[in-house]
């Protein structure tokens, strides 16, 4: 992996296999991240909060907890930043992946894996929590212009995309990089319906050939932590999901 300029950002590996711990570890510092690693997922989850990573990479069949859980718990906290989370795994199954998926990883790398690959995977989610708000924006990153910030309010609901903020009623909510592009996504189709066909697509590049209840979930996480502006995402029942119609939707930073 080529050496990148990062102004240290700060990864995680979560991995019990020895040689694939320190072959991360060594190649994405070499890369100019700052790194910890851990062997257990209770380790892993005991250095979040003094660690504060931007990404982790988290392999899914670990001594201790299975990784599923690791980012369930992640997902679930409300108190500080949402780390992108990037499954490292030699499960491969379709099956596997939706779970993942459902359960709030971002990305889903199977072993044995590329490390090219692997870097442009974490970069790519990098530059998403900076303005890419789709799939296809997150695997050909756009390079901020220098223009302005480009922001939406709708109602108590205020989002800066480029600066991954999320408000509501002034009071700021953390959200994950897959959860901003769910958001932006329907503020972009404001009172439209999106699909989950087309949500699966859109914010996650993906069209499974099982059932998943992907979309769902995100939602219903999202919604929660979006508190008294939970409400102005809609259920369109059988369908999809659209975002409400009831406040006039203030965009600035287009054009």
């Amino acid at each position: 992996m080529e050496p990148t300029r990062l102004n240290r950002r700060r990864i995680l590996v979560i991995e019990d296999d020895a040689a694939n711990r320190e072959l991360l570890t060594y190649n994405f510092v070499l890369s100019g991240y700052q790194v910890r690693a851990a062997d257990t997922g209770e380790r892993g989850l005991s250095m979040l909060a003094a660690f504060t990573p931007d990404v982790i990479l988290l392999d899914l069949m670990l001594p201790d907890l299975p990784g599923t859980e690791i980012c369930r718990r992640i997902r679930s906290r409300a108190d500080g930043p949402q780390p992108a989370i990037i499954m490292v795994t030699g499960k491969g199954d379709e099956l596997d992946r939706v779970g993942g998926f459902e359960v709030g990883a971002d990305d889903y790398v199977v072993k044995p894996f590329s490390l090219r690959e692997l870097s442009l995977r974490v970069n790519a989610l990098l530059q998403g929590r900076n303005g890419a708000t789709t799939a296809s924006s997150r695997r050909t990153p756009k390079r901020s212009t220098g223009g302005a910030r480009r922001r939406f309010t709708v109602g108590p609901l205020r989002v800066d995309v480029d600066g991954h903020y999320v408000f509501v009623e002034g009071k700021e909510v953390h959200v994950s990089a897959t959860e901003m592009r769910l958001l932006v996504c329907l503020l972009e189709h404001w009172g439209r319906v999106r699909l989950r066909e087309n949500l699966l697509e859109e914010v996650w590049g993906y069209k499974p050939s099982i059932p998943t209840r992907t979309v769902d979930t995100h939602v219903k996480r999202l919604r929660d932590k979006l508190g008294s502006a939970g409400g102005l995402i809609e259920t369109v029942r059988g369908t999809g999901y659209r975002l409400a119609d009831s406040y006039p939707v203030l965009v600035e930073g287009e054009g």
